[in-house]
């Protein structure tokens, strides 16, 4: 049963992940429409980022309190109207806005799925897990930004959130499914606070802790310089190398594979290189890859330094994941959500720095930023691995 679970919530995870970068290759067509730059453009991105991040407070609470599965259901329901809303827009304004909406519910689905795994499969079994279900989300930023090219050639801009759309409501009535087939899936896991005060307390109170502090700060400064840079690689394939909406969305999807990788290999690779191991390494393919897209001279070393990005990322992101779990099992729900609120604040943070700095200096300076940053970041993160290591 937790297996087909799984594969639903990855699936879950696959739709929130394409709905978070099915804006990224077309920001040139938005721009051509409403008259306006790139970088304001992004708006669309930074919007549901932001919504998407802050609102990770609320759902993590509120999955402890009536179960989790039930949350990831409405969520999917609710994202799939906001998804029909992104399409009919008729204005940037009202773009904006719709988005910035869609990204409260969107963003539930992965951080409360990773819950309810983390309440169901031991610590020295979730790293596996977990890379397991981030297939979903791996596919699912392929999927997000290769496929909003395509359509974009067929159908406009608008067709991705039609797209989407269909994916929530099928996703809902999956787990709608599930519920009714199931009736221990209805309920939360642990002791739920007493209101959404005592939650929200719960979650200043885990600000107190060392640890706590060294992951959620990790996670802010990994989302805002990675996700800030990889928001215009679409951009600098189409401004720089001359691609096609379709062609550079697709090369992004290279991204995508190396995360892949990564996660069907993971049994294999975690207890080979430990948790240590992992951080490192990801750091350094995350430095090599930026470093090669900002000196690229071309799509053929662009796409390889994708995939170096993709497991990179994964190496690095799944450690902090694992860790982020174990912060406070009981009350992970609330733990995790601040996790999650930490990494999307992040990613809004370097995306609208990002934005800022594209129409002025184009988007070299923007990787190299990102992968000095991500080897530093990397290189501090290991080293606070093993002072925890060697105190315990």
């Amino acid at each position: 049963m937790h297996s087909r679970v799984v594969l639903l919530l990855s699936l879950a995870g696959f739709a929130s992940a394409a709905s978070l970068r099915a804006t990224d290759p077309l920001l040139v067509l938005i721009a051509a429409e409403y008259a306006i730059t790139p970088g304001v453009a992004a708006a669309v991105i930074t919007a549901f980022a932001v919504s998407y991040g802050v609102f990770q407070v609320l759902h993590g609470p509120l999955g402890d309190r009536i179960g989790r599965i039930r949350v990831v259901y409405a969520a999917a329901a609710v994202s799939a109207l906001g998804s029909v809303a992104c399409a009919m827009a008729t204005s940037h304004a009202m773009l904006v806005a719709a988005r910035f909406v869609t990204g409260i519910t969107v963003g539930a689905l992965i951080p409360v799925s990773m819950a309810w795994i983390a309440d169901m499969v031991a610590y020295e079994r979730r790293q596996a897990v977990l890379a397991r279900f981030l297939i979903g989300n791996i596919l699912g930023i392929a999927f997000g930004t290769s496929a909003a090219g395509v359509l974009a050639l067929w159908f406009g801009w608008r067709g991705i959130f039609w797209v989407l759309a269909g994916l929530f409501l099928l996703i809902t009535l999956l787990l709608w499914r599930e519920l009714r087939g199931n009736a221990a899936m209805h309920a939360a896991r642990g002791e739920a606070p007493a209101t959404f005060v005592a939650a929200f307390r719960n979650m200043a109170d885990l600000l107190a802790r060392p640890w706590v502090r060294v992951i959620l700060v990790t996670v802010f400064i990994e989302g805002a310089l990675f996700y800030g840079a990889l928001t215009f690689v679409a951009y600098d394939l189409h401004q720089r190398h001359g691609f096609g909406l379709a062609a550079s969305g697709a090369l992004v999807s290279a991204f995508a594979a190396g995360g892949l990788l990564y996660a069907v290999s993971a049994g294999r690779v975690v207890p080979m290189l430990g948790e240590r191991g992992l951080v490192l390494g990801g750091g350094a393919l995350l430095g090599t890859a930026y470093f090669s897209l900002a000196l690229a001279p071309g799509a053929g070393l662009a796409v390889f330094a994708l995939v170096l990005a993709g497991a990179g990322i994964y190496m690095m992101h799944n450690t902090l994941q694992v860790n982020a779990t174990q912060m406070a099992p009981e009350t992970r729900g609330g733990a995790i959500a601040l996790f999650a609120f930490f990494l999307f604040s992040g990613n809004s943070l370097g995306v609208w720095l990002a934005s800022r700095a594209v129409d002025g200096w184009g988007t070299r300076p923007i990787f190299a930023v990102a992968g000095v940053g991500l080897v530093l970041l990397s290189l501090e993160f290991r080293r606070r691995l093993a002072n925890r290591v060697a105190t315990r």
